[in-house]
C-alpha cells in the first residue's frame, strides 16, 4: 500500500509530511506504517517502516533523527545524524539534509520552519509537555538557530480533538493553576467530567509566542482508526499496545 503523507502549503516547499499508519508492514494490532522503535512491534518491522519513511524523505534511515521522548520541554539541536537517542521532546536543526522526525498516538506532532533563514522544529506536545512550555522552547531554540518568531510558521498535526479527549477535575486543576484563563479549553461532560481541547490550547501557546502562524490539521487521531494510531482508543479497547505515527520535516 502506498504511504498516505499529510502536508500544510504553509510549510512548502520544505520536505515534510504528517504520516498516517497506511502504507507501513507492520501487523496486528500495529497494522500499517508503525514507526515506533519503544513499541513491542518487532524491531525489524520498526526499521522496515521508519527506512520508507527516510527514502520518502530522499534521504538515508541514518538522516531520519528522532529522540526518546519522555513529555519534558527538553529541546535538542541536532547537527547531523545520531547514534543514541536523546532524551527530550523537541528538535531544532539549520542543517540541510536532516530530517527531525516525532512519534505520536494521539499527542501533538508539531513542525516548524522558518524558510528564509533555513531553520527547522519538530516538537512532541502532550499536554504535559504543552503546559511545561515545549513549544516555547523549540521556538526559543530555533531563535537561537538564527530564525525570527515573526517569520515562524508551525503546524500541529492529527491529534486527539476536544470529543474525545476526556479528563477528571484534577487534570482541569493543573491548568487552572497555571493560568486561569485556561478554563476556556475545557467544557463540561458527563458526571464531573471534562473534555480538553488539546491543538486549541496547542495553537494558543504557538501564538503567545510570537510566532508568525498557527494552524491544526483538524485530523483527530482518536476518531479514524483507519488512519491514525491512538493510544487512548487503544486503552478503551483494551489492547496490549499501540503504534506510533510520525511526522517529518527537512531543509
Amino acid at each position: 500500500m502506498t504511504l498516505e503523507i499529510l502536508t500544510a502549503d504553509s510549510l512548502a516547499p520544505l520536505r515534510h509530511g504528517f504520516f498516517t499508519r497506511r502504507g507501513g508492514a507492520s501487523s496486528g494490532v500495529f497494522s500499517g506504517l508503525n514507526c515506533g522503535p519503544g513499541s513491542s512491534d518487532q524491531s525489524e518491522i520498526v526499521q522496515i517502516n521508519r527506512a520508507r519513511v527516510a527514502e520518502a524523505m530522499g534521504v538515508e534511515p541514518m538522516c531520519l533523527v528522532t529522540v526518546h521522548q519522555v513529555h519534558s520541554a527538553d529541546v535538542v539541536t541536532v547537527t547531523g545524524p545520531m547514534g543514541e537517542r536523546p532524551r527530550a521532546d523537541a528538535m531544532v536543526t539549520a542543517t540541510p539534509g536532516v530530517v527531525l522526525g516525532v512519534l505520536t498516538a494521539d499527542c501533538q506532532p508539531v513542525l516548524f520552519a522558518d524558510r528564509q533563514a533555513g531553520v527547522i522544529g519538530a516538537a512532541h506536545a502532550g499536554w504535559r509537555g504543552a503546559l511545561d512550555g515545549v513549544l516555547e522552547a523549540t521556538v526559543a531554540g530555533m531563535v537561537d538557530l538564527g530564525a525570527e518568531r515573526r517569520r515562524i510558521r508551525a503546524v500541529i498535526g492529527p491529534s486527539i480533538s476536544q470529543a474525545a479527549y476526556e479528563v477528571g477535575p484534577e487534570f482541569i486543576e493543573a491548568f487552572i493553576d497555571d493560568d486561569r484563563g485556561n478554563s476556556r479549553f475545557f467544557v463540561n461532560g458527563e458526571g464531573g467530567r471534562y473534555h480538553f481541547d488539546l491543538p486549541g490550547f496547542g495553537l494558543h501557546r504557538l501564538r503567545q509566542a510570537g510566532i508568525g502562524q498557527a494552524e491544526w490539521t483538524h485530523h483527530c487521531t482518536y476518531g479514524d482508526p483507519e488512519r491514525f494510531y491512538s493510544y487512548r482508543r487503544t486503552t478503551h479497547a483494551g489492547e496490549a499496545d499501540y503504534g506510533r505515527l510520525i511526522s517529518v520535516i527537512r531543509l
